[in-house]
């Protein structure tokens, strides 16, 4: 986190040596985090009272990429078979997906979002979506776009990182 090397930290706590606009960035990113987390619950109980946070973004995906495979879903997110399993298993129990031979490949299943899934995230992330705009509207669209910008360069390089 371009540290210097300097150990100790400040009379405010702040790692010495450490560059200022990184501390700013690390404690900007962990606001923005823990809100998208609380956003995330909300976000789910909006598709399904009965909805698990950690399932919403299982939703996002199958909405965005399509049917896929559970051990795709596990890589995607990065986490094991068994919790994508027990999420799976809780997200069809609701009637938000379906799990269906696959047609290439007779050995395995594949889940996709039901109409009903898809009515319901559909619903939630159009208002959401006007959520930012609400909450934007005082920014220029180039702040936007280049906030956009700048996300997907830090969201490539992590994936970069990890794989």
């Amino acid at each position: 986190m371009h540290d210097t090397g300097a150990g100790g930290t400040t009379a405010d706590g702040e790692p010495m040596g450490v560059d200022p606009a990184f501390l700013s960035l690390e404690r900007e990113l962990a606001v923005f985090l823990r809100r998208a987390r609380a956003s995330s619950g909300e976000l789910a109980r909006e598709v399904h009272p009965d909805l698990e946070p950690a399932a919403y973004g299982l939703l996002v995906r199958l909405a965005d990429a399509g049917a896929q495979r559970a051990t795709d879903l596990a890589a995607f997110f990065g986490v094991g078979k068994a919790t994508i399993s027990r999420q799976l298993n809780a997200l069809e129990k609701l009637g938000l997906v379906a799990r269906a031979p696959d047609p290439h490949d007779g050995r395995a299943v594949l889940v996709r979002i039901t109409d009903e899934g898809r009515n319901r995230f559909n619903r939630v992330r159009t208002a959401r979506r006007a959520r930012y705009a609400r909450n934007l509207v005082s920014w220029d669209r180039a702040e936007v776009a280049e906030l956009a910008r700048l996300l997907h360069r830090l969201n490539a390089e992590q994936e970069g990182e990890e794989g």
